[in-house]
Order: structure tokens, then C-alpha cells, then sequence
């Protein structure tokens, strides 16, 4: 394969990872939007798109695999087809999350959520979806300065986190018939707090790409 068309074939790779990133952060909007409004037809569709996800995720993850298997990449080269299919590792992961979320608020049929802490999710997973485009924009520019800003957020979706599991606890221990309810939105909020970790994870990447270092920024 000459120069240009492995050069294409990355940019290719690329195109479809921020397809899929595109795919991954609706899913996330449309799960957390759905668990706010217990909208069960919206989070069913959240489960059902979760199928495109995983075979876009498969198509990529064999482009990523055929093209270090035939060509052999070295040094550079070789750490973006590396750091590519992390990349998507970590986003298929968080559409996983997203389904996980979906799936919490199909469970709370029948238990209206009424917990004061549940005000503070939609604005923990604005947090982690600007973290998802964040990251991902700094894959585009190889830019390492984003990537490294973006644990500052992480540190506030952590923060958030934190005060959404006391508040929870305090709830349940003052209304023990909030136990259901309190225990799904423990989950959700993990949930996305995974999913902060994830586009975390993004962000180191994109700093072994170009810097070749490997960095912790959680």
C-alpha cells in the first residue's frame, strides 16, 4: 500500500470514529433526557440503537485490525492505529453505559422519581457529553492542551458525583420507601461517571498520540 492510500486509510478510520462518537453522545442525551422524563419509549430506542453502535464499532474495529495486520505500521503510524481502537473501545463502552441508563429507568416503571439529588443528573451528563466532544475534537487536532483541560471537568463530574451519592443516602435513610428509586439513581449517576472516565481515558490517548507520553489526567 503506497503512503497515500494508508494515509486514506487512516483518515477513513478517523471519519468513522467521530461517526460512531456522534452516535455515542445522542445515545447519551437521549438515555439521561429519557431517565429525567421516565420516558420508557425513548429509552427502549436507546436500547434498539445500541445495535448500530456495536456493529459500527465491529465494522471499525476490523478496518483498525486489517490495516496494522497487512501494513505492518512502525512508530508513529503505529500509534494511530493504536490509539484509534482505543479510542472506540472507550466510546463503545459508553454507549454501553448510555444502554445501562436506558435500561434503569425501564425499571422504575411504576416508582415516580421524586429524590432531590436527581436535579443534579442532566447537569453532570452535560459535563461528560462535552467531554465526549472535547475529546474528540482533540483527537481531530492532535490537541493536547483540550486534552488536558478535560480532566478539570472530570473533577467537577467527580464532584457531582460525590454530592449525588450522600444526598441519595441521607433520602433513603430519611424515607426507607425511597429505597428503589434511590437505588436507580445511584446507578445512573455511576453511569455517567463512567462515562467522564472514558472520555478521560480519550484524552490520554490523544497525548500518547502525539506527545508519545503516557499521562494520567484522572
Amino acid at each position: 500500500m503506497s503512503r497515500y492510500l494508508f494515509d486514506r486509510s487512516l483518515r477513513e478510520i478517523q471519519n468513522d470514529i467521530l461517526r460512531m462518537g456522534s452516535l455515542v453522545e445522542k445515545a447519551i442525551y437521549d438515555a439521561v433526557d429519557a431517565f429525567m422524563n421516565q420516558d420508557v419509549t425513548s429509552a427502549a430506542a436507546v436500547i434498539m440503537g445500541d445495535e448500530r453502535i456495536d456493529e459500527l464499532f465491529m465494522e471499525i474495529e476490523d478496518k483498525c485490525i486489517k490495516l496494522i495486520a497487512t501494513q505492518q505500521p512502525m512508530a508513529k503510524d503505529l500509534r494511530v492505529a493504536i490509539t484509534g481502537l482505543k479510542i472506540l473501545t472507550s466510546l463503545e463502552r459508553m454507549a454501553d453505559h448510555a444502554v445501562d441508563i436506558a435500561r434503569a429507568n425501564m425499571c422504575l416503571t411504576g416508582h415516580p422519581m421524586s429524590l432531590r439529588p436527581i436535579n443534579e443528573i442532566p447537569r453532570m451528563a452535560r459535563l461528560a457529553r462535552q467531554m465526549v466532544k472535547d475529546g474528540l475534537d482533540a483527537y481531530v487536532h492532535r490537541d493536547v492542551g483540550k486534552a488536558r483541560e478535560m480532566c478539570v471537568m472530570d473533577d467537577q463530574v467527580d464532584f457531582i458525583f460525590s454530592h449525588v451519592f450522600k444526598d441519595t443516602i441521607n433520602c433513603m435513610a430519611e424515607n426507607p420507601s425511597l429505597v428503589t428509586q434511590g437505588a436507580y439513581l445511584l446507578y445512573v449517576s455511576r453511569y455517567i461517571e463512567r462515562i467522564a472516565d472514558h472520555a478521560t481515558n480519550i484524552g490520554e490517548n490523544v497525548i500518547y498520540l502525539t506527545t508519545g507520553e503516557r499521562r494520567e489526567l484522572n
